[in-house]
């Protein structure tokens, strides 16, 4: 059995994703406009729903309120929005990104509707608790954009202040999850560092077509990656590349070349095992310690 089989075999987990995909068309429904046509068009690119599955997975008692899933993708899908406005993206899953074809106004009004809809999902169960877990989720989100904003084009970002981002921008909102769903939040923090790692690595070594993102766009773009910023102590081409200079043809071989990709991957590997030592005799045990292997596993 896969990784993702013997997650997919949670009991009951097959109801709760249903409930939450009707809850989340409601949810960005639930205003007419552009912005809702907007949110709707990235509801329907999909996704893996990974924050979402580890509040479900999280809960030591049973399914959890879906409310909390909703929130958490919702979220998500706001950050991706703005996300990609910031860096100029213009492929999203494999589609032409939001602000490609609406603007860049209207995109980032959509990213602000989906948080909006996200925290009125959450206020409406009445847990002021739940509702502060996320709230400081999102501010660590903002905190991990904006040191993304100050390490751009700087090749000598230490690895400690890559992972310091890789915590704040990707690691808290997957704890966020884990909290609302009353598990661990260490497992949560550990395991989204993990998965932004391998995201990182994907970006210097998958296909486009797989992973619904143009490779490379990391270092087009001067975000210090840890495999750019391990290749760019091997590799003057791919230092100055990230340093804002020109990225010359066949630079994502010359990355590859410097064994940064191997070094990067057994990094995240690392945080996949930190994130299986938090677990304690979970309810669901097997499907999160399978998911941290499905997550550094990964093609796209």
């Amino acid at each position: 059995m896969t990784a993702l089989a013997a997650i997919r075999d949670a009991p009951g987990l097959d109801a709760y994703l249903e409930e939450l995909e009707e809850r989340l068309e409601r949810a960005v429904a639930s205003h007419r406009g552009v912005v809702a046509e907007i949110a709707a068009e990235a509801l329907s690119a999909g996704g893996k729903r990974l924050r979402p599955l580890l509040v479900y997975l999280a809960s030591p008692t049973g399914p959890p309120p879906v409310e909390a899933g909703v929130a958490v993708e919702l979220v998500h899908m706001a950050t991706l929005t703005h996300d990609d406005v910031i860096d100029s993206a213009r492929v999203r899953r494999g589609r032409a990104s939001a602000w490609t074809k609406y603007g860049p106004e209207a995109a980032k009004s959509a990213g602000d509707y989906l948080f909006a809809c996200a925290f009125n999902e959450l206020a409406s169960t009445g847990d002021a608790h739940a509702v502060s877990i996320l709230a400081d989720a999102t501010l660590c989100l903002a905190r991990g954009e904006a040191l993304q904003r100050v390490q751009r084009h700087d090749p000598d970002t230490t690895v400690e202040a890559y992972l310091e981002r890789c915590g704040l921008k990707t690691g808290k909102l997957f704890e966020a999850a884990c909290r609302l769903g009353g598990g661990s939040a260490a497992f949560g923090l550990a395991l989204g560092i993990a998965f932004q790692i391998t995201d990182d690595i994907l970006d210097c070594s998958g296909v486009t077509i797989e992973t619904g993102k143009i490779a490379g766009t990391d270092l087009r773009e001067g975000t210090p990656t840890l495999p750019l910023l391990l290749a760019a102590r091997r590799d003057d081409d791919v230092r100055a590349a990230l340093a804002g200079g020109p990225v010359l043809e066949g630079v994502l071989l010359r990355i590859a070349s410097t064994g940064a990709i191997e070094e990067s991957r057994e990094v995240a590997h690392a945080y996949a095992r930190n994130a299986r030592a938090c677990l304690n005799g979970e309810l669901h045990h097997e499907e999160l310690a399978s998911l941290t292997h499905a997550i550094v596993e990964r093609e796209k």
